[in-house]
């Protein structure tokens, strides 16, 4: 048996001596009860009866381990063009004075702040400063539409929201204060104060009497040393998506978010307290909030907080830069982010301008990873390419190859076996488990590791409805795919992307992994389209690379010979259109259910998180050229 079979049997043997055990990491002020309390099922609670606090786990303990003076955060904006480093020691004095600020304002033990800011330093202290006082807060993506914002203020009830006058995308400053402003005018509550920081490429204009400064606040509290809450405690509400229209507010618990994020670092990531780690990714996603913030400063490393993009700030060499420069051992991100890198730099010119002796790994996670994107940045890193398959629901990885506890064989595709806490099977419509192989609905069995939401915001029966009632006893992801013989995951697609084709059931990621292979396509997306005498049919959509000028009927004839070449003429793949980019949302996910509704010449609301609503026009454009997003 492995190092992983044998780490993995003893969690499935013994789950609450295993999270027990990885609790030794966490600093209590008073020790659990009971490990688990599985007496209501599907509500299920950790470390019953245990006190401790986040902040104190975070920054706090370093310290009072002397090691205060070890960076704690490197703030590197490429678009302002400020790099910063913050000690522990600077870490702990800003974050307890803008928690005593938050006090100050009447800010407690389980109220609510939302925080609505940018990649910048004041966000992890306001996240930080929450959950040293005991209040709850909510993350919203900084820059998101008013009318969603509003949503999200009449869930939380929020009694204050920090937020920043603007944020910068690129050479664009966005500006958030009026759309605060507009949000805080639509939403039935009112929050009794709004911090704002101000930023010097757009000030935004206060309201008398509700608004202050961020200087202001901390000048009228006092310093706040952290409060004692129990494990099952919300940390902090993070809104998801809904199919209802109305957001899901993913619960986080305090003392299971704590032992699982901790054990991941050393564990899932191979990291060690004082190396330096880095997600490229936003504190308004679940991967900003586990391992920007939290999971980094539990284990005591260096975080990178990075304002900038992949490409364009300046060039396609950014990431690189950074990992040199800041002499990071990991790094987390999206692999739309490689591939917009490998676009504009397919041959890794850039990359070779940089020093990357002392990097590590490379960490993906956020959508499938096609095993093309895989292979170039295998080629180009070299280094192990890690894929990771995790949701804002669980809160860290499903699925991962363990780096800090034996590298398993890769397959292309896969993110290999699921982690400790974490036990997946492939089932059928009726919920029995597929053969080895098979596709069906990935489904966990419960219960799950202890950071895994408990529930939703002030929701137990949307809960149940969401995630638990398809397949009782399993937790339903959301994902298809299958479990190979060996145990190892491959995520297809959601289970809404897969499609009836003449009654077989066909994953539409497939078919992606076949149409990123070929040599001039950059970045891909397929969906299924309604069609009159099969049901549906899959249509593609590629992004070519920089600098091929073929004819497109050309590359178009060849994807589509070569998914009848791969997976065979029962796809009914004849259609492909190029072009000139994807919709996605600012995460870096593709819309392909807005896709779908476009080319179908149905109506659609404008997703939220869209990162330009103007490519929406262009693929209604391009699809007209085919024949589909025709109405009526």
């Amino acid at each position: 048996m492995g190092e992983f079979d044998a780490v993995y049997e003893s969690w499935r043997a013994d789950p609450q001596g295993f999270w027990a055990r990885a609790a030794e990491d966490v600093v209590w002020t008073k020790r659990w009860d009971r490990v688990l309390d599985d007496s209501n099922p599907p509500f299920y609670r950790w470390f019953v009866g245990g006190e401790t606090n986040t902040c104190y786990n975070a920054v706090d303990r370093h310290v009072d381990d002397g090691r205060g003076d070890q960076a704690a955060i490197i703030y590197d904006s490429p678009v302002t063009g400020t790099v910063e480093t913050i000690t522990y020691a600077q870490l702990q004095e800003r974050t307890a004075a803008f928690a005593g600020a938050l006090a100050a304002l009447g800010v407690g033990y389980g109220d609510r702040v939302i925080v609505y800011m940018p990649m910048i330093p004041e966000a992890v202290v306001a996240m930080l400063a929450c959950t040293r006082i005991g209040a709850i807060h909510s993350v919203v993506f900084g820059g998101f539409a008013a009318k969603e914002l509003a949503t999200r203020i009449d869930d939380a009830r929020p009694k204050a929201i920090v937020a920043a006058s603007c944020g910068i995308e690129g050479q664009r400053v966005v500006h958030y204060k009026p759309l605060l402003d507009q949000a805080i005018d639509l939403a039935a509550h009112k929050p009794d104060h709004c911090v704002i920081k101000q930023r010097p490429q757009e000030p935004g204009a206060l309201t008398a009497g509700r608004d202050l400064l961020w200087e202001d606040a901390v000048a009228r509290g006092e310093p706040a040393d952290c409060v004692p809450v129990k494990a099952e405690d919300p940390a902090y509400i993070l809104y998801t998506s809904g199919t209802t229209g109305k957001p899901k507010g993913v619960v986080r618990a305090t003392g299971g978010h704590l032992v699982t994020l901790k054990w991941s670092m050393p564990n899932i990531y191979g990291m060690a307290p004082g190396d330096v780690y880095w997600a490229a990714s936003d504190v308004g996603w679940v991967v900003g909030h586990s391992y920007i913030v939290y999971a980094p400063l539990f284990h005591g490393c260096t975080t990178i907080l990075y304002e900038g993009k992949p490409v364009g700030t300046p060039d396609a060499g950014a990431f690189w830069r950074v990992i040199a420069q800041h002499k990071v051992k990991g790094m987390f991100t999206a692999p739309t982010a490689l591939r917009a890198i490998k676009k504009e730099d397919p041959h890794g010119k850039l990359l070779a301008a940089h020093d990357l002796s002392h990097y590590r790994a490379q960490f993906l996670a956020g959508e499938r990873c096609d095993p093309d994107t895989l292979k170039w940045a295998q080629d180009m890193l070299k280094v192990p390419v890690i894929d990771n398959w995790w949701q804002t629901e669980t809160g860290s990885p499903i699925a991962s190859n363990c780096l800090g506890i034996e590298l398993l064989p890769f397959k292309p595709g896969s993110p290999t076996r699921p982690v400790p806490g974490y036990e997946v099977h492939a089932l059928s419509p009726e919920g029995e488990q597929m053969p080895p192989g098979e596709i069906g609905a990935l489904a966990i069995k419960l219960p799950m590791a202890p950071a895994a939401l408990p529930t939703l915001w002030n929701n137990d029966d949307r809960f149940v409805e969401s995630y638990m009632a398809e397949f009782p006893g399993y937790y339903q992801t959301g994902d298809a795919g299958i479990v190979d013989e060996d145990g190892y995951i491959h995520v297809m697609s959601r289970t809404d992307d897969i499609i009836n084709v003449a009654g077989h059931r066909l994953s539409t990621g497939g078919m992606e992994e076949v149409l990123a292979s070929h040599q001039d396509v950059a970045e891909c997306a397929v969906i299924g389209v309604a069609d009159n005498l099969k049901g549906q049919v899959p249509l593609g959509f590629l992004v070519l690379k920089d600098g091929v000028n073929r004819e497109h009927a050309e590359i178009v004839g060849e994807v589509v010979q070569m998914v009848r070449d791969r997976i065979g003429p029962v796809a009914a793949f004849r259609k492909a259109t190029v072009v000139q980019r994807l919709p996605k949302t600012r995460s870096g996910k593709i819309l392909r259910a807005t896709m779908q509704k476009i080319a179908d010449g149905e109506s659609f609301n404008m997703p939220a998180t869209i990162d330009d609503p103007a490519i929406l026009e262009e693929i209604g454009q391009s699809l007209q050229t085919i024949g589909y997003a025709r109405k009526g």
